[in-house]
């Protein structure tokens, strides 16, 4: 199974591909739901990394996808101007994890 990057920087993008990742940029959220249903498509990506900014265009369908989607597994990920506030992002997960709000 491959990694597929989804992101609205290109040097996110550029870095990704030197590990070995491919992927696209878009920018705006039309775009961000091709791009997502384009990757739920293809058999051989296992992982999608979502950018948090794009991630923020559309959290209803990345949320809908998370739940209902088992392949491929869908990570938002900080671009290169770093990461929202880390307990916010902890409190996210357990909460999508388990239902409980800490």
């Amino acid at each position: 199974m491959k990694l597929y990057l989804i992101s609205d920087n290109i040097d996110t993008q550029i870095g990704m591909r030197l590990a070995g990742i491919e992927g696209c940029v878009v920018h705006e959220a039309e775009e961000v739901v091709a791009a997502l249903k384009k990757a739920c498509s293809d058999s051989e990506i296992g992982i999608v990394l979502l950018t948090e900014k794009l991630g923020k265009l559309i959290p209803d369908v990345v949320r809908d996808l998370k739940l209902n989607t088992p392949v491929p597994l869908i990570v938002e990920i900080p671009d290169r101007h770093g990461s929202r506030d880390i307990v916010e992002s902890i409190n996210n997960h357990v909460r999508e994890a388990i239902g409980l709000k800490m």
